[in-house]
């Protein structure tokens, strides 16, 4: 991935990224009082390798002015038909109301969907306002299903065949 959305940068994640990306998810968490797991819940973000580039998932950052932003990211998954999740979509307070969140998320459904993935699936937590407001605008539709700790929301969204 390397692509801009006005003065921002969104390419793929590099190893010297590791700690700036655990500074990013972990501030965003901080800010709306919800636990840093490094051992369970964001263990994936101290093991991208792992977790997404070997499983045939992809791990994205944003750049502004060389400095990142923000971070999105997906992995197949077990649940539904041909399936995947969008994980670690975050973004500082100071570069949202901005259209990156839509941005961001309509790349991650174009690029899932060349890969022949048919359902994607995003979990959550209610305090997140914003992002909850940005998967309902994009179809997601609310299901059951949480499997994450710290989430108490799960929306899903078939992807059109054609896309």
């Amino acid at each position: 991935m390397n692509s801009f959305y006005k003065q921002f940068l969104i390419r793929d994640w590099q190893e010297k990224d590791r700690n700036f990306t655990v500074a990013v998810i972990r501030d965003v968490l901080q800010e709306y009082s919800l636990p840093w797991q490094p051992e369970n819940a964001d263990r994936d973000v101290l093991e991208i390798e792992n977790a997404y580039l070997k499983r045939g998932g992809e791990f994205w950052v944003v750049e502004q002015e060389n400095k990142l932003v923000g971070t999105a990211a997906y992995y197949p998954i077990d649940r539904g038909e041909k399936a995947v999740e969008i994980r670690k979509m975050y973004l500082l307070p100071n570069v949202r109301r901005l259209g990156l969140g839509q941005y961001l998320l309509q790349q991650l459904e174009t690029k899932i969907a060349t890969q022949g993935f048919t359902e994607v699936w995003i979990e959550t937590a209610s305090v997140l306002k914003g992002a909850i407001k940005l998967y309902e605008k994009n179809g997601y539709q609310p299901t059951t299903g949480v499997e994450t700790d710290r989430c108490d929301l799960v929306y899903v969204k078939r992807l059109s065949v054609d896309n």
